[in-house]
């Protein structure tokens, strides 16, 4: 039996109705667990080189992944993140996700925040793999919209 041919990118978008302030506010790898109910703790790695930022998340069914922010723009509003390493192993070689946020500055969404989330996986990602980020995505999105309106 062959693998079935597949994408290997995701990217999934919502309209957060909340400002965009309050939006690109939580989004830091580091405070992820506080609007992410998948996750059960997101902290910093320690010992690392002041240059590096590598987050660990943990999630609810015990699956650790440490996240290197690889790019942030406090001009253009996203982040960039790669996976580094994963217990228990990914089943793929690599992701390189970037979340990127736009203010709605006109139309019924004025006041708004437009928000896109995406990833490139390594060739060797299946599709259950695509299929799995596309949700974890959709319910993390929906988590950032609940959380955003509280602020």
């Amino acid at each position: 039996m062959s693998a079935i041919p597949t994408s290997t990118s995701v990217s999934e978008s919502a309209v957060i109705e909340a400002p965009f302030s309050a939006v690109w506010h939580l989004i830091k790898l580091s405070s992820f667990s506080t609007f992410w109910s998948k996750l059960s703790k997101s902290e910093t790695v320690k010992g690392t080189s002041p240059e590096t930022d590598i987050v660990k998340w943990t999630f609810a069914d015990g699956t650790e992944l440490d996240v290197k922010q690889e790019e942030h723009s406090s001009i253009d509003h996203y982040i960039t993140y790669s996976v580094i390493s994963s217990q228990p192993a990914l089943s793929y070689t690599s992701v390189v996700s970037t979340i990127r946020l736009y203010p709605i500055t006109s139309g019924k969404h004025e006041g708004h925040t437009y928000i896109t989330w995406s990833g490139n996986f390594s060739s060797d990602a299946d599709a259950g793999v695509i299929e799995d980020a596309k949700f974890k995505r959709r319910e993390a999105l929906a988590d950032l919209a609940k959380a955003a309106s509280k602020q």
